[in-house]
């Protein structure tokens, strides 16, 4: 009776959802090929991706990060670049710069390596203020001023930053503004024991063959761009904006914190569920879809108050406190 009820309520959905569905799966199965043990990790990558977002990436080095940005960029037949951020890369290192053409006539600009359709910035706080705020036009806007001259980035465009949450010595705190750019921030740990030992046998199984040779294209950026028009089509409830706002709304008011999300952190977990509600066939938010999204939405917007960091407090625990505080709605 349940498997009947599941297919009726495919079979009236207002929007074909099955495609969607179909190409998440299959991007799934082939970054499955290399990477193990990262399923939430690849799936917020792809909800990223499908709401047009930006991600920032946080774990130890080894676990994955830049690996899977790349072959994330292939499943998806996209261009890919990489950057590292180091302490002494200049703005005009990432963006581009203009240079006296050859018959000295006049400048010509020379387009830096941001021009792509995923960039992954390694270590992103590696570098000075100076060259992160050159991100802060082209993460926003999908686009660049370069001598009065405005550049835009081929769609899709997507930024995946990822940075240590260890080492901290030459490093530069990213500034809340930047922050807020990132739709999501994902925390990778280390893998489990039986994931460290299929890792071994995948490894070892591949031989000399490298990693993205692995990687098959299941999605181009035609389909993409036809993907998030649907997902602009989700029915979203009063009822569910009211709990989004609620949320947000309490952590400008929580006493462990000094700093509440934005109504861009509101903005992205409404994308984001409606993300959600797509991959799982339905045209619908519900309120499980918002509290998929809430960790990796909410979890670099809030600051805690100095009492509560020196006590251990983390930004999760809070926001759990805050879900558990926050009526769902029925």
């Amino acid at each position: 009776m349940e498997n009947e009820q599941n297919d009726n309520l495919e079979f009236n959905n207002r929007i074909p959802l099955e495609e969607l569905r179909t190409s998440v799966e299959a991007i799934k199965t082939e970054l499955a090929k290399v990477i193990v043990g990262q399923e939430e990790f690849v799936k917020l990558l792809i909800v990223g991706l499908l709401t047009d977002g930006h991600v920032l990436i946080e774990g130890v080095p080894g676990i994955a990060k830049t690996i899977t940005s790349k072959l994330f960029a292939k499943s998806i037949n996209t261009e890919f670049n990489r950057i590292q951020f180091t302490p002494d890369l200049m703005p005009s290192d990432v963006l581009g710069t203009s240079i006296l053409k050859g018959d000295k006539t006049g400048f010509e600009f020379k387009k830096g390596p941001i021009f792509s359709n995923i960039v992954l910035i390694d270590e992103i706080n590696r570098s000075p203020a100076k060259t992160q705020a050159a991100l802060f036009e082209v993460m926003e806007e999908k686009q660049i001023t370069m001598d009065s001259i405005q550049y835009d980035m081929p769609p899709p465009f997507m930024v995946i930053a990822t940075q240590n949450p260890i080492e901290q010595e030459g490093t530069y705190a990213l500034p809340e503004a930047q922050l807020d750019r990132f739709l999501f921030k994902i925390k990778i740990d280390y893998p489990n024991l039986d994931q460290e030992i299929d890792i071994l046998k995948t490894h070892h199984k591949r031989k000399s063959n490298k990693a993205i040779d692995q990687i098959q294209p299941v999605m181009n950026p035609e389909t993409l761009l036809k993907f998030r028009d649907q997902i602009h089509e989700i029915v979203v409830e009063d009822k569910i904006f009211n709990y989004i706002a609620e949320i947000v709304n309490q952590t400008r008011n929580h006493p462990h914190l000094i700093l509440g999300g934005s109504p861009r952190a509101s903005l992205s977990i409404l994308k984001t569920s409606k993300a959600f509600a797509a991959i799982n066939g339905r045209d619908f938010v519900t309120p499980e879809d918002v509290k998929a999204s809430l960790m990796p939405v909410l979890n670099h917007r809030i600051i805690l108050s100095p009492e509560k960091e020196m006590e251990g407090t983390t930004p999760e625990q809070v926001i759990d406190m805050i879900i558990k505080s926050v009526e769902i709605p029925r």
